[in-house]
């Protein structure tokens, strides 16, 4: 049966697959419309949006490459002709979801070409889209950044993905004290190891990593999309509005 609608817009990134796709239909459940982003497959985007809409929301599908700060204003004037489309003239929440697989890289051989690549999308491209969005978020509004479990737990290989994921949670504490006067709360949502196409699917895909993810969980498996989007669709809720400037992971209590 379709909720009833809050009147609330968020903007997710990476929204047609894995965790940012099943934020867009939690927050369809919610009677939250979205606009979100995918990197290239059409298709797949359009399963969101039918799947939004069976929920009872509307939602809008923006081609974009998060990592291409130069196509950002092209991409916010998308964004006003969406809000447009829902009646609207700013939005609510914003989720920086997008990422692009990484390489599992031992510090000695990281390239300066990996580096790059991860950070202008998980670091650069947060920021500076972010910074672009603002002038459009309504006053109260709130932002979900995603960190990763790796900041709090090492492993070979993690050195590059997790410097830009550190790099956000530091972020993250920044902009709840510049977005304070306009009651802004900022969080970040750091997962664990979760099954999805992420770097090849490797979690997801390869049973041996599955099952080592699965004993190293205290819950005792790895983490689906499904363990995450209703929780960031929660935490954007006037439920959880005193949450500000905080790590929360969600990780089923992995590396404990």
């Amino acid at each position: 049966m379709p909720t009833e609608k809050s009147g609330k817009i968020s903007i997710v990134t990476g929204g047609s697959r894995g965790i940012g796709r099943n934020t867009v239909t939690s927050l369809a459940a919610r009677g939250v419309d979205s606009i979100f982003t995918y990197h290239a497959s059409r298709a797949e985007a359009e399963q969101v949006v039918a799947e939004a809409k069976q929920a009872g929301a509307k939602a809008i599908a923006i081609q974009l490459n998060a990592g291409d700060v130069a196509s950002f204003d092209a991409f916010v004037q998308n964004v006003k002709s969406a809000l447009a489309t829902l009646g609207a003239e700013r939005f609510d929440y914003l989720v920086n979801n997008a990422g692009n697989s990484h390489k599992n890289m031992p510090f000695e051989k990281a390239t300066e070409e990996e580096l790059d690549r991860i950070y202008n999308v998980h670091f650069k491209g947060v920021f500076f889209l972010t910074q672009k969005l603002l002038p459009l978020m309504n006053d109260g509004g709130r932002i979900v950044n995603i960190s990763s479990g790796r900041t709090r737990f090492s492993s070979p290989g993690g050195a590059v993905y997790a410097s830009m994921k550190g790099a956000i949670e530091v972020l993250t504490r920044h902009l709840t004290v510049e977005l304070g006067p306009r009651r802004i709360a900022v969080n970040t949502v750091a997962p664990g190891a979760v099954a999805t196409d992420f770097s090849g699917g490797i979690v997801r895909d390869n049973p041996e990593v599955n099952k080592r993810v699965a004993e190293h969980t205290a819950l005792g498996r790895a983490g689906l999309p499904e363990d995450i989007g209703p929780m960031i669709a929660s935490l954007l809720s006037d439920d959880n509005r005193w949450i500000n400037g905080q790590r929360i992971e969600v990780s089923g209590g992995m590396g404990m």
